[in-house]
């Protein structure tokens, strides 16, 4: 099975929130893991299912507002929680070699829940790797209470975006 290391950098993951005023950003370019999968000439080889684990530090979410990333911070509790962790179980094909249904586990704020979503697989710059997906969660899964900032309130739901590449190691 041939490993992919993900690259900081060239990855991103994007989080939306809703609040009673305005939406609320934040991103990060500090992704980390591996995706050991085998590829076909149409896309990924699922005879020999994929594994995959993803991390970010939850220090490195920023708004671009220190009011915002402070309170981010404290909610989710960083220094007791520093990382989010997705680890793949499973990897159904939905269109020929191009999308994929994703299962497997996420790991936030202490609590680990199974998880689903679609993503999109192109090879790009001679033999990486480049998935895209995007995600609603509930924060209230979690263990998490929607807060309140200044005057706004924030609601529960969550879309969280990424682009991962991963390219491939020697």
């Amino acid at each position: 099975m041939a490993r992919f290391t993900i690259a900081p950098g060239r990855s991103r993951l994007w989080v939306e929130a809703r609040s009673s005023l305005h939406p609320i950003k934040a991103e990060s370019a500090q992704l980390q893991g591996y995706i050991e999968a085998e590829m076909a000439s149409s896309g990924l080889d699922l005879k020999v299912q994929p594994q995959a684990r993803i991390e970010v530090a939850v220090e490195s979410l920023k708004t671009g507002n220190v009011l915002y990333d402070r309170e981010v911070e404290r909610q989710l509790e960083v220094r007791k929680y520093p990382r989010i962790r997705g680890e793949v179980v499973e990897v159904t094909e939905l269109d020929a070699g191009r999308r994929y249904r994703v299962r497997g586990n996420l790991s936030l704020h202490g609590v680990t829940k199974t998880v689903q979503g679609e993503v999109t697989v192109r090879v790009v710059d001679g033999g990486a790797l480049e998935f895209e997906g995007e995600q609603i969660f509930d924060i209230r899964d979690f263990g998490l209470t929607p807060p309140r900032i200044l005057m706004l309130k924030v609601y529960p739901e969550v879309k969280v975006r990424g682009r991962v590449v991963a390219e491939k190691q020697a």
